[in-house]
This record gives C-alpha cells, structure tokens and sequence, in this order.
C-alpha cells in the first residue's frame, strides 16, 4: 500500500483529504492514484507517488465521450508492470464540456476537476464579445469560477482606450473578474497569479491569444511552445496540440489548451442565464411568466431595451445561445423537441395570420 508521505508529492498538483477518501477503495486494492497530465491516443501520462508514468486507457474508455480519460482527472493506475493500465476514474467535481463538430448530440470534455476558467482573449485584434459569452457560458455550466484576461495589452498604450475595452468586456461578463496583462513587460501577472495560485485553471482561448505565453509567464521558464500571431487578422496556429496539465511554481495548477476554433454549447442553459443574468433579473418583472421577450406586452426586457438600459447586442447574443442550447438539448430530450415544435407551430401561425392581415390593407 503506498505510504502517506508519498502520497504527500501529489498535493501540489490538487491531491487533498476528500480526493483520499474516494480513492481508500481502490488504495486497499493496491492501485496507485494519480493525477492525468496529458492525454494522447489512447494511452496517458499520469503523475503519481512513483513520479510520472504512462498508462493505458483501454479499461475504463467507454462509447459515452462525456466518460473518457481526460486531462485533470484522478485515476487509480495498476502500481507496476508492462504496460500499465488506468483501472478507473474518481467521480469529477467540475468538467468543462462543449459540443463536438459531429452531427449526433456529444459534448466532448476539454478539462476536469477545474476550479478556475481563465479566458484569454487578445487585444491584438477587435474584441468579439459574443465569442467571450460563449466561452463564459460554458465556463459557468463547468461548476468552474470564470476569469477574463486581456492579453497583449501593451498593444493599447493609451490608457483611456484600454479602460474602455475593459469596460465594455465588463458589462459582457457580470460578475467575472476581468484583468489586463502584458506577459511580455510583466504587467498585471501578480493578480492573476494570486488568482491562480489555489485550485486547478484551465487556460482557454482562440489561436493568437496569447495562452501559451501566458502560460510560460506563469511557469516562470519557456515550457510551452510560441509562434507569431498573423499581422492581418491576430490568428495563431495551434502551438499548443495536447491538453496539458502543470504545476505552478507559487501554487496551483494549470491547464494549458490548444486554441479552440469552435466553442458549441452542450446543455448549458445555466450558464447562459449566468452570463446574461441583467436579463434574467428583468425576466422576473415580465407580466407574463414565459414571456419570450419578443413582441409580449408588459415585457421589461423589452422595456429595458427601449429604454437604453439593455443593449440590443445583449438580448441578440442572449436569444442566439438560448435557441442554439436548446437546439443542442432537443437532440435527445424528446420532451424538449415537442417544446420546440409546438413554439414553432404557434410562431408559424402567427406568422400566417399577419400576412393575411396585410394582404387585406392592400386589397
């Protein structure tokens, strides 16, 4: 049975008393835990009281992808032998999903176990706040706190224009942390490194963002691989491919990503109302309960937006996710697909009943 003090070397990468007492079954088994690192091709690089071994994801890599192996996980691996196995995984307290490019219904998990959601969003190029609210959706859905960083902000030397980036990327994500960080002159990493300094974050962002640079100037050393974003448009190529897991040298862990072209949504309608919470305080007013703030009487969302007080950009960006969750979500509640048919139905009904008054003004 492995010894507590060398169960001890797992603790800067997250080990605590509640994830020992998941894992006391399998420790009587005589496995040894272990935290994923990196995972590529079926097999991953776990580290354990052993150091860092590579093991075998063949037991526990089910047809579901929402049960695979994935960076950030606590496994139990066999403690010897060639080759090793991962004989199974301890239950996740927070997992990162989105939606996969295929057509059936799969979310895919990019990380485990997180505590933190860091953004990375460039300065380098126009700020797309409808990008960052899908990004903090899932975030929120994860069970992760999200944080907006600003990358590349020695870009915006005036300081007037840089508060006004950061105001507008604010009102885009209430509640959220949003800081402004230069790696290349050091410039707000002491925040994010206190931020970061308990817990497990992920790093996440577009190609060009500016993740792997931040991430080595958490590190401290050049670990992760760095190219030239574009001139013409701030995009990168992927210098990050695999999902990997490293310990910080002040605290805590970091989980760097290959940029992420597509962020789709998978289930993750609290995290929308989340990101878009202004709206859904103003819901609670609406004369009518299911109000779907559109052309409804007594609708205060609405009254908002004619008011100046909720911008346009907001509910437009707030309705598009909605419909594209539930859209993702109808795939396979069939309670929801009716839902939709019948909103469709009503809604193409109306449609119908307008034209026909038209057609009557211009007869």
């Amino acid at each position: 049975m492995t010894s507590s003090s060398a169960v001890s070397s797992l603790v800067p990468y997250g080990w605590d008393e509640a994830w020992a007492d998941e894992f006391a079954p399998h420790a009587s088994e005589g496995l040894l835990p272990g935290r994923v690192v990196r995972v590529d091709r079926g097999q991953c690089d776990v580290v354990t009281p052993d150091g860092v071994v590579r093991a075998d994801t063949a037991f526990v890599t089910p047809h579901d992808p929402m049960r695979v192996v994935c960076t950030g996980d606590w496994v139990a691996v066999d403690p010897g032998g060639t080759p090793r196995y991962v004989r199974t995984c301890l239950p996740r307290r927070t997992a990162f999903v989105r939606s996969t490019s295929s057509k059936r219904s799969e979310g895919q998990i990019l990380a485990a176990n997180v505590d933190h959601a860091v953004v990375a969003v460039s300065l380098a190029v126009e700020l797309d706040l409808g990008r960052v609210e899908r990004f903090l959706a899932l975030a929120w859905e994860s069970g992760a706190q999200p944080v907006v960083v600003l990358t590349k902000a020695d870009l915006v030397p005036d300081p007037v224009a840089l508060s006004y980036l950061v105001q507008d990327v604010e009102t885009t994500a209430p509640g959220v942390p949003v800081l402004t960080v230069s790696a290349l002159r050091g410039d707000g990493l002491d925040v994010l490194v206190a931020l970061v300094g308990s817990g497990t974050s992920v790093l996440l962002g577009q190609s060009g963002a500016g993740k792997s640079t931040l991430a080595n100037a958490l590190l401290g050393e050049d670990v992760m691989d760095v190219r030239a974003a574009r001139d013409v448009d701030g995009k990168g190529r992927h210098t990050t491919t695999t999902r990997n897991l490293l310990a910080l040298p002040g605290g805590g862990v970091l989980i760097d990503t290959p940029g992420l072209r597509g962020v789709g949504l998978f289930d993750a309608e609290v995290g929308v109302g989340q990101v878009f919470s202004e709206i859904q305080e103003l819901a609670e007013k609406c004369r009518f309960h299911d109000c779907a703030h559109e052309r409804e009487p007594g609708c205060a969302v609405l009254g908002a937006v004619d008011s100046g007080e909720l911008p346009v950009r907001r509910l437009e960006s707030y309705r598009k996710l909605m419909r594209e969750n539930q859209w993702i979500v109808a795939k396979t509640d069939a309670r929801v697909r009716a839902e939709l048919r019948k909103d469709w139905k009503k809604k193409g009904a109306e449609g119908r009943a307008a034209m026909e008054v038209k057609r009557g003004r211009w007869r």
